[in-house]
This record gives C-alpha cells, structure tokens and sequence, in this order.
C-alpha cells in the first residue's frame, strides 16, 4: 500500500506523507517514495510537504526499526545511506519545498523540516531528535539539521527531550508558526508563485552553493539578461507610479 500521496494543483506540487494509521513514520517503502518523489519534479514552482492524520512525521517506524537490529553493519551502511539519500534530493530539489507541520515531527521528520526551504509549524506542533534514547543518534539528518539549529543541536541532539513549536522557531528549525496553519502555507506559496520561476530557482541554487564575488556578478549579469529578467525588470520599472 502506498505511503506517499502526490497532488498537482497548477504549478503547485503537493506531497503528503500517507501512513496516517503509523503518524506517518518512515519505513523503506516511504523512504523510496519519498526519493522518487523528490528527484523529478517538472516544472512545479513549489512543493508543500505535508502529513495526512494527526501527526506531520513521528520519525522512524518501530517495526521498521526491529528489522535493523538484526542487520550487519555493512546492511545498516546501506540502509542508512538511503535515509540520506532521501534527505539529500529533497534539500537539493530545484524548486522551493514549503513543510507544513502539525503535531509530531520527531527524529526524521524533524530532518524534513530542516531539508525544507521554508517550514511552517502549527501552534500545537512536537519536535524532538529522540535518537538518544534508542541508543543511537541522529547522524544521517544531521548534514541538513546543523546548519539550521547550529549551537542549539548540543542541547537538543545531546538530551533527545521534545520542545514545542515557539522553540523551534527560536533554534531556527521552522521559519513560522501559525495558529491557520494552511492560511500560512498558502500565503507562503503565493510569495513564491508571485516571483520569477526562473528567479526563486536561481536563488535557492545560489543559497547553496555560495559563489564567489566574481561569480556572484556572472549570475547577476545572466538573470539580468535573461528574458524572465527582462520582462519583470520592465514591467516594475514602466508602471504607473502612484
């Protein structure tokens, strides 16, 4: 059965985790979804992330993870290597990914809303990098997780302890919290389908690779001379002033 709905709504791409019966915990069948899913996105000029049910992603899923104690260490290599990978083509996903989280958003699922661009939390929703109580920690998510939480990751990853939404907008893991949490998302994706196509996909490419200066003014110079900047560009600048 499915774990992964996709909806499209014009230029507006929807992912939703589907296991609502788990909180929409991940197991291997989720995580190759998820991957697939990410990898090819056309055309769409944003992607919402969100979860069917109670909960946006609870983390790893407890028969998925009774199966991983009998693994060797080179079968655990692997099946961590495509958490990874997953994470991995989300973060670089040519178009921008809005998270839309409601209540848990544990482990992984807190590696969701760090691989998005933008994450919005609903006032009632729980983080947390549990991983510590397992025994284990949270290495796979933590390339995308530290540069987000930076300093706050040697409390939290150390303690594993849950913390609310207001939290985790201060650490920096959500961008927002919402009391109309689909007000906010869409809000959001109206920001990004009013600006440039090509322009928002630029610019989330330039947020990571970080050129250099002189190669910062090859890509001014070649957006500025693109039609897309040409045609925005002169229809702000030939508007009737007010």
């Amino acid at each position: 059965m499915p774990g992964l709905r996709i909806e499209r709504d014009d230029a507006v791409l929807r992912v939703i985790l589907a296991r609502p019966e788990r909180r929409n915990a991940f197991d291997a069948g989720l995580i190759a979804e998820l991957t697939e899913a990410f990898t090819d996105v056309g055309d769409a000029r944003a992607i919402v992330l969100a979860g069917e049910g109670p909960a946006f992603c609870a983390g790893a899923d407890v028969e998925w993870q009774r199966s991983s104690i009998d693994l060797s260490f080179d079968e655990n290599v692997e099946d961590a290597l495509r958490l990874y990978r997953m994470c991995e083509t989300i973060d670089h996903c040519p178009a921008p990914v809005v998270a839309r989280i409601h209540g848990h958003a544990l482990g992984g699922g807190s590696g969701l809303a760090a691989c998005s661009d933008i994450a919005v939390a609903a006032t009632d929703a729980v983080f947390g990098f549990s991983e510590v109580k397992l025994g284990i920690i949270p290495a796979v998510i933590s390339p995308f997780v530290l540069p987000k939480i930076g300093p706050h990751a040697r409390r939290y990853f150390l303690t594993g302890e849950r913390f609310d939404a207001p939290t985790a907008l201060r650490i920096g893991l959500v961008d927002e919290v919402a009391e109309d949490l689909d007000a906010a998302a869409d809000r959001v994706v109206g920001e990004l389908l009013s600006s440039g196509p090509r322009a928002v996909r630029e610019a989330k490419h330039l947020i990571r690779e970080r050129p250099g200066g002189p190669e910062t003014a090859r890509i001014a110079a070649r957006l500025r001379t693109s039609d897309e900047g040409q045609e925005r560009m002169r229809a702000f600048l030939e508007r009737p002033k007010d």
